[in-house]
């Protein structure tokens, strides 16, 4: 009897380690709830795809896709040179220039044969930036979006074969200068969504107002390509001047509404950017004013005057940046604000499951 007594003799083991329940050994990784290990993955932003396992895009296919956007605002510009000194007949034929890959550069052919020139290696870039893409891109939506840029830009080059044939028909002179600005959103977002800031970027909440502010710059978007359909309509002789006034205003509101939401509410995030677009919209709307008198005050003149080209060009080049400003916000704004809805369903179901299992399993235990 004494030997049971004792603590380990006679090979008899300690009572106390004979009832030692072996789960009360680490409770600390017994008890864990395991929700709680993906709480943080459970309230990140539901529209990130993945992004843990999605495979990075080459920073060179980013770069690449910038240097497309870049000659695209080049092209947009080199045909409102075209425009702006009535040049669109200066070389009568299509595809060839008087029947020759490279004609001589002189008078207005040096701006509609330049213009073909640069549209071909915009073609080209995107041929290349179609197919790189579409072998290098995991996302499938990169990828379709990537041969609709292609698909566009054959599209667009067909409809300018079409106004020299044809004799800068109004309407399809407006189509090419609308599809255009189409085919630079698409290069602008192929650049946008292949960098790696839009994997990086932080995530916000998203607020209570109406309209919130994706809908609000997403609003914008469509409002500012039809303001440049309206500009496009004026300066082909398809439209008057009033649906472009009245467009003008309608932006100027609406980035004046958005800046104002996106300061008060990310001040930190976004302020610089929204400012920046709506100091571009300011700008834009003195340069048009200020066009709109030039043209109607050189209308006597033989030819168009340098200060009429230039001013209208511009015009034409800051409309396109105005519009890729305002499209990589709302492209912003659209994968980075996280919907009010989703975070604290995450969020609550984390919380709720811990406390009501720690205590059960401690009672458990101590019976």
């Amino acid at each position: 009897m004494q030997l049971k007594d004792q603590p380990g003799a006679g090979g008899q083991l300690n009572p106390q380690s004979e009832i030692r329940n072996p789960k009360l050994e680490n409770p600390q990784s017994e008890i864990r709830n395991p929700q709680s290990r993906n709480s943080q993955s459970e309230i990140r932003n539901p529209k990130l795809e993945n992004s843990q396992s999605e495979i990075r895009n080459p920073q060179l296919l980013h770069f690449f896709a910038c240097f497309t956007a870049f000659s695209t605002f080049l092209l947009i510009f080199a045909g409102g040179l075209v425009t702006s000194n009535d040049a669109g007949l200066a070389v009568p034929d299509w595809p060839l220039s008087f029947g020759k890959w490279m004609p001589e550069m002189v008078g207005g052919v040096f701006y509609e044969h330049g213009h073909r020139m640069i549209a071909g290696f915009v073609g080209m870039l995107t041929i290349i930036l179609a197919v790189w893409i579409s072998l290098k891109e995991p996302r499938r939506w990169v990828r379709g979006l990537g041969w609709i840029a292609l698909a566009v830009i054959v599209t667009q080059g067909l409809l300018g074969g079409i106004t020299v044939l044809y004799f800068l028909p109004p309407a399809v002179s407006m189509a090419h200068a609308a599809l255009a600005q189409g085919f630079f959103c698409l290069a602008v977002t192929l650049a946008v969504v292949t960098g790696s800031k839009w994997w990086s970027e932080a995530s916000e909440s998203e607020t209570s107002d109406i309209p919130s502010l994706r809908g609000l710059s997403a609003s914008l978007i469509g409002v500012i390509y039809l303001q440049l359909v309206f500009g496009a309509g004026y300066r082909h002789n398809a439209l008057g001047v009033v649906p472009h006034i009245v467009g003008a205003a309608v932006v100027l509101f609406l980035t004046a509404w958005l800046a104002f939401r996106t300061v008060r509410n990310y001040p930190k995030s976004w302020a610089r950017h929204v400012s920046l677009l709506l100091a571009l919209v300011l700008g834009q709307t003195v340069l048009g004013v200020a066009t709109f008198f030039i043209k109607h005050a050189s209308q006597s003149a033989p030819q168009p005057t340098p200060e009429f080209v230039w001013s209208a060009t511009s015009h034409v080049a800051l409309g396109a940046l105005i519009l890729a400003t305002a499209l990589v916000f709302a492209l912003r704004t659209q994968r980075h604000i996280v919907s009010r809805e989703s975070e604290p369903q995450a969020s609550t179901r984390s919380e709720r499951s811990e406390p009501r299992l720690l205590p059960e399993i401690i009672r458990e235990f101590e019976q």
